[in-house]
This record gives structure tokens, C-alpha cells and sequence, in this order.
């Protein structure tokens, strides 16, 4: 690798991320949850943009699920090591202890472990038309044996006006309604906590032009011990009111 892939975080600097926004996360309606813009310094946020996969780069593959048309991921570790290093150098360090120390101060959720085989994240695309249906995630990863508590998502796109679609979407406990649309811009971090009802997605499909593609990072945080909601569960796919 690279030495100018060696960015590190500034753990005091998340510290005081999550001093400022752990009451806004704890309170935050229809489920805790915070956006922090500007999340990493531009200049590592800007190279992650220009060195995410391009379609058909082989790095991402297709989901091939009705719910989630149009959707690619990197579908575990093994496909990333086909990305860029800087990329690959960014995801241990989302995995790494200052921001599982981070999470640990901006949730109360303490013992958070990360995932080393990215099961399900990694790095996430929705080409032209593709949408993700509004959902609840999956409890518990075989693999690890752990539950599912925290998901980071950080966003890839320089700009996203109204008309592409693609805002990402916190539902309510009822699914009666959209509490929060979350325009996926450029270094924008949104943290919550994965619950039986933390349902969010976009499940209006993308209006994007050639060449533009809605990029993310994705990475999921776990614990030995259950929540106190107990039960495991798949991924909990929901329908939109009056469909």
C-alpha cells in the first residue's frame, strides 16, 4: 500500500463527534439515529469517491432480489480486495477500535464488535432505475454468531438534487409514514441502531443520468449479547401505505 493511503482517525476528534451528537442520536425520531456531515476529511472522502468501482469493474455484483433492483455489493471481503487499497485501507479502519469507540460513546451501546467479512456491506451501488424496498434489517449474522446493533452508512456522491430520487427514508414503527428523507451527499454519515422496526430504504426507483450511480459505504457493528427486544430475525421487508 501506498504511504499516502495511511489516513488514521483522530480519536479525540471522534470524541468530541460523540460528546456533540449523543443526545441528538438517543432522542432522535422514529429510531436512534444521527447525520453527521463531513464525517472524514474531504480529501479522504473525495478519493473514495473518485476510487469507487465503476460498474462492471467486477468488484460489485448484482443482488438479483426483488426488492432491491438495481442494487450492487461487494458481497463480502473477498470481493474487496479487488478494490482500490486506498478503499480497502478505509474499511478496516471503519471496522478498527476509534470508531467502534466512537459508536460506543455517540449509542450507549457498549461490547460493539465489528463484522471482518463485511457480510452484507462493503460497498454498495443502485445503478439507474434500482431502489431498495423500505425494510428492518436482519438480527443476527450466522457467520459471527453475533447480533446486529449499529449500521453506518457513508455516503459517495458529489451532488444528488430532488429529482434523481434515492433519498434514503426513516419510516415510522407503523409504517404510516416517511419521518425523515436523507439526500445521499458527499461525506454524509448516517448512524442508527438496527432494530425490528428501524425500517428505512428508497424505495422510489432512481432517475439518474448516464454515468451517475448512487455510491456508498456500508458497515455493521454487532454484539455478543442480544438486545433487550431479544428474537432473531431476518431482513423484514415492509410495503408502503396504500400498495
Amino acid at each position: 500500500m501506498q504511504d499516502d493511503a495511511l489516513f488514521t482517525f483522530d480519536l479525540s476528534h471522534l470524541m468530541q463527534l460523540a460528546a456533540h451528537y449523543a443526545p441528538i442520536y438517543r432522542s432522535a425520531e422514529p429510531f436512534p439515529h444521527v447525520v453527521i456531515d463531513n464525517f472524514l476529511p474531504r480529501d479522504a472522502a473525495m478519493r473514495l469517491m473518485e476510487e469507487f468501482p465503476k460498474p462492471g469493474s467486477g468488484v460489485l455484483q448484482t443482488r438479483f432480489m426483488v426488492q432491491q433492483p438495481g442494487k450492487f455489493g461487494s458481497l463480502g471481503g473477498r470481493n474487496l480486495t479487488k478494490a482500490s487499497p486506498f478503499i480497502q485501507h478505509m474499511l478496516l479502519l471503519l471496522n478498527s477500535f476509534p470508531v467502534l469507540d466512537f459508536l460506543t460513546q455517540l449509542t450507549g451501546i457498549e461490547n460493539l464488535l465489528s463484522d471482518p467479512y463485511f457480510s452484507g456491506g462493503g460497498l454498495h451501488q443502485i445503478v439507474n432505475g434500482g431502489h431498495l424496498d423500505v425494510h428492518a434489517d436482519f438480527s443476527f449474522d450466522e457467520r459471527i454468531r453475533l447480533h446486529r446493533r449499529i449500521n453506518l452508512l457513508l455516503y459517495l456522491n458529489p451532488v444528488w438534487p430532488e429529482n434523481y430520487g434515492g433519498f434514503l427514508e426513516l419510516w415510522d414503527r407503523d409504517m404510516k409514514a416517511c419521518v425523515h428523507r436523507i439526500a445521499p451527499l458527499l461525506n454524509r454519515c448516517v448512524i442508527f441502531n438496527t432494530t425490528r422496526t428501524s425500517y428505512h430504504g428508497h424505495p422510489q426507483p432512481v432517475r439518474l443520468p448516464e454515468g451517475v450511480t448512487r455510491n456508498s459505504i456500508a458497515i455493521y457493528y454487532y454484539t455478543v449479547d442480544a438486545p433487550d427486544e431479544g428474537g432473531k430475525h431476518g431482513t423484514l421487508w415492509q410495503q408502503l401505505p396504500g400498495t
